[in-house]
């Protein structure tokens, strides 16, 4: 089996029938069309977006069945309960409509596959085992911060919160001074 490579490393084996991958958004365009589907949501829904009270209302309706009262009684999960249905949450459907819609612009751009990306001084399972662990440590900050990095980046920025422009800026001086210790693992 013959495989294409092209100017930049994918980590991806193209079979030599597959047809070439499209060329991404112009990053100024997708960043207008997000601009604009955050305004949509303020104006449809009253507020930003953000994914921590999808996994929220999932976590409740998980609890619900163990103890209703409990969830009813409690100030945290009471918000997410939504009248017994917490799984009609509509940030839950903003999730599910985020998974979809990566997976038609990935069919639809040729990118679509199920691989691991990762460098090559890495096996799978130890870039399985440090993506559980990244995304462990991110979702306890997205609790610890009152929202996830959508909700804090993308729905506080834009209304200039000054605690999402710090985290924002956090988020970027933290990621250039890691990038450099962390290279070598991806090239």
């Amino acid at each position: 089996m013959s495989t294409l490579t092209s100017s930049r490393p994918t980590h991806v084996a193209r079979t030599a029938g597959a047809a070439a991958p499209r060329p991404f958004w112009n990053p100024y365009l997708a960043g207008i069309l997000l601009g604009l589907v955050l305004l949509a949501t303020y104006v449809i829904t009253g507020r930003g977006f953000g994914a921590t009270a999808g996994f929220a209302a999932v976590a409740t309706w998980i609890a619900g069945t163990v103890s209703p009262s409990h969830i009813q009684a409690s100030i945290v999960h009471a918000k997410y309960w939504n009248e017994g249905a917490p799984l009609l949450n509509w940030t839950l459907f903003l999730l599910l409509g985020a998974l979809i819609g990566a997976a038609i612009s990935g069919w639809q751009g040729r990118r679509f596959s199920f691989t691991i990306e990762r460098g090559p001084h890495i096996s799978d399972g130890q870039r399985l085992a440090l993506a559980f662990v990244g995304g462990f440590i991110a979702a306890c900050g997205a609790k610890l911060a009152k929202g996830c990095t959508s909700g804090q980046a993308l729905t506080g920025s834009s209304i200039l919160n000054a605690g999402s422009l710090v985290f924002l800026l956090a988020v970027f001086v933290a990621g250039f001074g890691l990038a450099y210790f962390v290279r070598k693992e991806w090239l």
